[in-house]
């Protein structure tokens, strides 16, 4: 059981550095980051398609790997 959880902990961390790496970036640099955290808060842009696929999937990936991660950490013990 222990070495399935870690294996399965190794393919969400994986899987989530991928999800992460395929999405594009908002903005760049200091700019970018004043006014795009301004468009996100007043939802000016939207996610559309591809974007809109990979932002619910890195949402689920990343609770999944802290469920794995915490559920590791217990059972260690």
């Amino acid at each position: 059981m222990d070495i399935f959880m870690k294996v399965l902990l190794v393919i969400f961390s994986i899987a989530l550095i991928v999800i992460v790496l395929l999405q594009k970036g908002k903005s760049a640099g200091l700019a970018g980051a004043i006014s795009g955290g301004a468009e996100h808060l007043f939802g000016k842009t939207k996610a559309r398609g591809m974007d809109l696929i990979l932002q619910r999937t890195t949402v689920v990936i990343s609770a999944g790997f802290f469920i794995v991660s915490i559920l590791v950490a217990v059972f260690s013990k």
